[in-house]
This record gives structure tokens, sequence and C-alpha cells, in this order.
């Protein structure tokens, strides 16, 4: 087959992937905020509190024992061979049951320095569905590789939904922080179940080729690092927050935080799902090549991201104070300062993936460093100054080292999308504007109206 013949067909598979993950991201928006709305009607905010700093540790374990199974699967050119499909699956189940006696063993000593009995037995619960979701079939991993991401949208869309009904059901019923980590277990297993109905009675055994080992692990050697960064990047705020605001607070930050990370969500699907295994498919094309096909998909990207979270920052204050009881009006000044942070993320997360493409994860585990560096600065000198607001500011700012890592290696990879960077945050800080001056000559003041009141 020629490359002519080639380009159509990859090009379609992306289109058609990028709408399923873009359709299916929407469901699951509406799902989680949907679901959300209920549980404040059910519980307080310390609960969420609490269940987010779960949660925090659980994402932890699970990037400090990443070896990039799914990303193996997806690059590497014996990603459709058998051995290497069993023996990715053979790391997957050992490294489930690692996470559950991390899970364990922290369980104690974090229930000790944040003083709280539930954390105790919290931790293994959540963390149980390591062992759950470890024996997951490699199908779904396939389907990824091949841009087949109808079954993979529906499968994720299935399991939320019915572990959101879990949650839900159980929050009506106990009013208790349980509750929360019934979710986690319901959705892990039913999307175990749901894969081995998609392997179509293919399933993986017990196998440790040393040759996929060897290229299993050492490929995911950087991934392990990129992520074990990515921790502390991602996760740096949660730890500090949780112990500098107290449950209560943190819990509201955390419903803001969430809904000011949509975008960013929405990105990381479509980075991991279709545009790092489209580029994987071109990445032995000159980088010229590769570069001007990611930045001719990219400028769509940016252009409705810049306009979406424009008005996100400008207006969603008011969806807060509207739908959420008092009792989480914080959420509603902090939403647009934690909105606004996020923009020089999403420019990386649109081109990053091609430096996984490539196999060069090391540049964003240089650059998760930086971003806990900063999160940590940032939230100590924002806090020391002005408190509060100060501590959110230092989060809102804390994707600047990652931005400058990020396009250093895009640089000297001959991958970089600079222009186009510093066209859509124009656009979006234009659009701001004018939205806000909008806002203001209707009478609704600024977005962080809560704070003052």
């Amino acid at each position: 087959m020629t490359s002519s013949e080639e380009t159509p067909s990859l090009k379609k598979l992306a289109t058609r992937g990028a709408i399923w993950t873009i359709a299916g991201f929407g469901v699951s928006g509406v799902l989680r905020f949907g679901s959300n709305l209920i549980l404040t009607r059910f519980l307080d905010p310390y609960m969420f509190g609490l269940m987010g700093l779960v949660t925090t540790f659980y994402v932890g374990l699970h990037m400090f024992s990443d070896v990039g199974i799914n990303v193996s699967i997806i690059q590497n050119k014996r990603g459709d061979e058998p051995n290497f499909l069993n023996t990715a699956w053979t790391i997957q189940v050992i490294r489930g049951f690692i996470l559950w006696g991390g899970a364990l063993l922290l369980a104690f000593p974090v229930g000790h320095f944040w003083n709280s009995p539930d954390l105790v037995w919290l931790l293994p619960l959540v963390g149980f569905s390591s062992i759950i979701t470890g024996f997951t079939n490699t199908a779904l991993y396939s389907l990824n590789r091949h841009l087949a991401l109808k079954q993979v949208t529906l499968v994720e869309l299935t399991s939320q939904l019915f572990g959101t009904t879990i949650v839900i059901v159980c929050a009506w019923l106990s009013g208790s922080v349980w509750a929360l980590a019934m979710g986690g277990l319901a959705s892990a297993l039913y999307q175990l179940l749901a894969s081995y109905y998609l392997s179509k009675g293919k399933f993986n055994v017990f196998l440790l080729e040393r040759s996929a080992t060897h290229e299993i692990l050492s490929f995911g050697s950087w991934i392990f690092v990129s992520t074990a960064m990515t921790f502390f990047a991602e996760q740096g705020d949660k730890l500090i927050l949780s112990k500098v605001l107290g449950f209560k607070l943190f819990g509201i930050y955390g419903i803001a935080y969430a809904l000011a990370d949509l975008p960013r969500m929405v990105v990381i699907a479509l980075s991991s799902k279709v545009i790092m295994p489209a580029l994987s498919k071109i990445a032995d094309q000159p980088r010229s090549t590769m570069r001007t096909k990611l930045n001719n998909q990219r400028k769509r990207i940016l252009l409705v991201l810049s306009l979406g979270l424009a008005v996100m920052i400008a207006f969603g204050d008011v969806v807060i104070t509207l739908l959420y009881k008092s009792k989480f009006y914080d959420a509603a000044w902090m939403f647009p300062i934690l909105a606004l942070g996020i923009w020089t993320r999403l420019l990386c997360s649109t081109n990053e993936p091609a430096l996984f493409a490539i196999g060069k994860p090391q540049y964003t585990a240089a650059a998760n460093l930086s971003r806990f560096i900063c999160t940590a600065l940032g939230i100590w000198i924002g806090y020391s100054l002005i408190g509060v607001p100060g501590a959110i500011i230092g989060v809102a700012l804390n994707d600047l080292g990652y931005y400058v890592a990020v396009n250093y290696g895009l640089h000297r990879e001959q991958l970089s999308g600079l222009k186009q960077d510093m066209f859509a945050t124009g656009l979006l800080l234009c659009t701001l504007a004018l939205l806000l001056a909008l806002r203001y000559g209707l009478g609704f003041g600024t977005p962080i109206n809560e704070f003052f009141t």
C-alpha cells in the first residue's frame, strides 16, 4: 500500500476516533456533573475533601508503579503479537497486587498524619480496585491501538454510569463517605467484565517473554519517571492543600478544580486515544512532515479551546451559584482563577503526545518535576502573602514551568508550535476581555464576586 493510500485511511480513523472521544467525554462530563450535583445534596464538603485525599493517594500508587503498559501496546511494533500482549497483561496483574499492598502499608500512617480514622479503612477499600483492574483484558488497549474507539468509549461510559448509579444509591441510603468508595469498585468490576466480552474469547494467559518484558520495561522506565513526577505535579496541590485548608474547604476546592479542569481532561482524552496513536503510525516520517500534520489538526483544537475557555472563565461562577447549595459557594470565586490557569497546560497537551509517539517521554518527566516545584513554591508564597486566595493563585500559575520544559523538548525534536500558541493565547485574551466587559456592562460584576460576599 502506498503512502498516499495510507494517509486518508489514517485521517479517517483519527477523525472518527476524535468524534467518539469528544462525544464520549461530553456524555461523561454530563454524568460527572449531574452526579456531583446530586451528591452535594446528600454529602457534606468534608466528605468530598476526605475522599479527595484518598483518591490522591490511590492515583499516586498507580503513578509510582506505572510502566506504560497501555502506551507500550499502542506504540510498540509488536503491539498485536499474542506473546507481547500476554506479557503486558501479566505485568499488569502483578502490578495490581503490588498497588493494593501499597495501599495497605500507607493506610495507618496516612490516617495518623491527617488525624482521620476513616482513612485507615478507606485506602485499602479503594485500593482493592487495582487488583480488579489488573486482570482487565488487553483487548481494550488493542482497540485503542487501532483507533477503534467506539467500543472503548461505550465501555468507559457504561462503566461510569454503573459506578455513578451505585454511588448515588449508597449515598442516598447511608449519607456517608463510604458511598463514594463503592463507585470505583463497581466501575472497575464492570470494565473488567466488559474487556473480556470485547476480547471475543481471546483470553490473556500468564507469560513473561524475556524480549517483550525487556521492551515494555525499557520503554516504561521513562514512563515510570514521568508518571512519578506527574503524581507530584498533578496531585501536589491536593496533598498540600488538604493539610493547609482542612477537609471542608479542600472539598470545595476539589469541586472548583474538577469543573475548571474539564477542558484539559477532554484534551488528554483526545491526546491519548487519538493524537498519540495516530502520530505513532507516522513516527518514522520526516519531522517536518510530522510537524505539519500535527499543527494542521492542532489549530482547530486550539480555536475551540480558546473560545470555550473564555466563556467558562467569564460565566462559570454563575453556574456554580445557581446550581450548588450555599455551603459550596466558595467554589465560585476559585473556579475562574483555576480555569484561566489551565491554559498553558492545554497548549502543551495538544502537541506533547508527539514526544511520546517518537519515544521521547523524558521531556515530560522534566516538565512534571518543574510543575511540582512551581506548585509547592506557589502555594507557600501565595498562602503566606494573602491566605487562601494566594494559595489558589499559586496553583493556577504552576503550569508555567511545565510549558517551558515541554516546548524545549518540542523545539529540540523539530516539532514546535510556538506561533500557534501565541495566536491562540491572543485570541483567548481578546475574547475574554470582550466577555468580561459585556458581563460588567450588564451589571453582573466580576467572576470573583463571591470572594467579596
